[in-house]
C-alpha cells in the first residue's frame, strides 16, 4: 500500500476491538504485519494468544489489571505514556502495515494522554502504515483527523439481561 488512512471505531455499542480484530486477521492472512496495542488493558484477554497462531500478529498491552471507575491512578497514566512511546517507535518503523491502539479514545477520554499528542503520533508514522483507534468517546479532533469513521450503536445486549462477559466472545 502507498498510503495507509485512519480509521476511528467508537461508539457505545459493542464490536470496536472485535473490529480491530477481524481486521488484523485478514492483514495477517494476506502476508501483512501487525501490531496490536491495547491501551487500558492488563487483564487477561484470549487475544493475547493471537501471536501463537498468527505469524506477524503482535499484541502488547498497556495498562494495568483493573477498570478506571473514576480517576486514573499514576499506575493508568505511565502505562498509557508506555504505550503512546511505542505506538510512535512501531508507527514511525515502517516495520509493520497495520497499527490497531485498542482503546486509544479512551485514555484520551480520561486524560492519560491529549488527543493532540496522538495525532502527532498518528502525523509522524511511516506514509503507507494503516492504523486503527478504537475506543468510546472518540475525540472530535481525532475524528476530524482520521480518514473513516464508524460508531458502533448499541441497539439490544444481553448484558443488560444480567448475562456476563464470556471467554472467547468478549474476551
Amino acid at each position: 500500500m502507498e498510503k495507509g488512512y485512519v480509521h476511528i471505531y467508537t461508539g457505545n455499542g459493542k464490536g470496536k476491538t472485535t473490529a480491530a480484530l477481524g481486521l488484523s486477521l485478514r492483514a495477517v492472512c494476506a502476508g501483512k504485519k501487525v501490531f496490536f496495542g491495547q491501551f487500558l488493558k492488563g487483564m487477561n484477554y484470549s487475544e493475547l494468544d493471537a501471536g501463537k497462531y498468527l505469524p506477524g500478529f503482535d499484541l502488547q498491552q498497556f495498562g494495568t489489571d483493573s477498570f478506571i471507575y473514576e480517576k486514573p491512578g499514576q499506575e493508568d497514566i505511565n502505562a498509557a505514556r508506555e504505550g503512546l512511546k511505542r505506538a510512535e517507535e512501531v508507527l514511525s518503523s515502517g516495520e509493520y502495515d497495520l497499527v490497531v491502539l485498542d482503546e486509544a479514545n479512551l485514555a484520551v477520554h480520561y486524560g492519560l494522554f491529549a488527543a493532540e499528542e496522538l495525532i502527532g503520533v498518528l502525523d509522524r508514522r511511516a506514509a503507507w502504515v494503516e492504523v486503527v483507534i478504537t475506543g468510546r468517546y472518540a475525540h472530535c479532533s481525532l475524528i476530524e483527523h482520521a480518514d473513516l469513521v464508524t460508531e458502533m450503536v448499541e441497539i439490544k445486549h444481553y448484558y443488560n439481561n444480567g448475562v456476563m462477559a464470556r471467554e472467547g466472545i468478549e474476551f
